[in-house]
């Protein structure tokens, strides 16, 4: 089984590009942030004639938004709301074999990382510490993949520079120690990590902002796979698509790939 996660940044926007990744890619689940679309307007049939008639979708004009659109069938399909906020930005199914896919956006928490100045950034912090709690009473953690863009790039070299971006939303200390209590809650395994060790770059996602951003270089890994440790014998194999950076009217964010053993 092939697994992709991506922050498309509008999938109707983006349509063509969702196709390009299921001709060169031929993922077998893919899963979607920020999809920008109320649920009535989302490309069903476009995307099922891309070969994924299988849709769990939770959507919302102009904001958020997350998707899962399989080759494979879904079953116990729904959507979670957090913080007292009906934002769409957690779907779930259960795939064949009774693995769980959980599909986050979470936060991104604006441009100050001061929860009482930004209000943003403290809702960031509360959706962390939910999850984790939410987590933790889940019971044993078995047959459960967690995806998404979860906004925050946890490790010194998920970003370009660890000591620039110490005060930088996204990698402060807080955001890092809360990310890690919600790994530890559920016994997540990173399963990109699992293949690229800590010591070397990984970025899936490149700012707008910069003229040239492949020159700059200055990325961030903020979209993730996880798996429960009984899937860890199933990991065959992993890619960050940073070519789709340079697609047309692309994403900030880059797919991310995970390939799983029968």
């Amino acid at each position: 089984m092939r697994l992709v996660t991506w922050n498309i940044n509008s999938v109707r926007l983006r349509i063509d590009l969702v196709a390009q990744l299921a001709r060169d890619w031929l993922p077998d689940v893919i899963c979607l942030q920020e999809t920008k679309c109320p649920d009535e307007l989302f490309p069903r049939d476009a995307i099922a004639k891309m070969g994924y008639p299988h849709q769990a979708i939770v959507g919302m004009k102009g904001y958020h938004g997350v998707a899962i659109l399989s080759r494979l069938p879904l079953a116990k399909s729904g959507h979670l709301h957090w913080c007292d906020k009906e934002d769409c930005r957690h779907v779930f199914a259960t795939l064949p074999g009774g693995i769980e896919v959980h599909n986050l956006y979470i936060p991104a928490g604006g441009d100050v990382p001061d929860p009482d100045e930004n209000d943003k950034f403290a809702h960031k912090l509360s959706f962390l510490r939910e999850q984790t709690r939410w987590w933790k009473g889940r019971g044993k953690a078995k047959k459960r993949i967690l995806v998404g863009d979860l906004n925050v790039a946890p490790l010194e070299n998920d970003v370009w520079s660890h000591k620039q971006l110490l005060d930088v939303v996204s990698h402060t200390p807080i955001e890092v120690k809360l990310l890690g209590a919600l790994q530890k809650a559920h016994g997540w395994v990173d399963a990109v990590r699992h293949f690229v060790p800590p010591e070397q770059k990984l970025y899936s996602w490149w700012s707008y902002r910069a003229q040239d951003w492949r020159a700059s270089d200055r990325g961030r890994r903020l979209d993730h796979v996880w798996v429960t440790p009984d899937l860890v014998e199933r990991l065959a194999g992993t890619a960050i698509l940073k070519d789709a950076r340079d697609w047309a009217r692309a994403s900030d964010h880059v797919p991310v790939v995970v390939d799983f053993a029968d």
